[in-house]
């Protein structure tokens, strides 16, 4: 199983994350409780560079993120959504 151009396998990218299937996982204390999200690294670059933008740190903008969020909403699926609306001048 897995020929030489399949690579789903879980594993640690070169900087220390986890990937899954594509999806980079990054873990982070939100509200004194550790929680981790994957996300594409697309996702994770225009995050960092709104997170730049706006004089913060990734996390920052994750806490923010997180503490906006409206209930239910994944937490990935919020920051996936903040990056899109980034990207339209938002």
């Amino acid at each position: 199983m897995g020929g030489a151009g399949s690579d789903n396998r879980a594993g640690r990218d070169t900087g220390g994350r986890w990937r899954l299937s594509g999806l980079v996982k990054r873990s982070f204390s939100l509200a004194g409780h550790r929680t981790s999200v994957a996300l594409e690294q697309p996702f994770w670059t225009a995050l960092a560079g709104i997170a730049a933008a706006r004089g913060q740190t990734l996390s920052a903008l994750v806490a923010a993120t997180d503490a906006a969020r409206a209930p239910g909403q994944p937490l990935a699926s919020a920051l996936r959504l903040l990056a899109l609306q980034e990207s339209r001048g938002g």
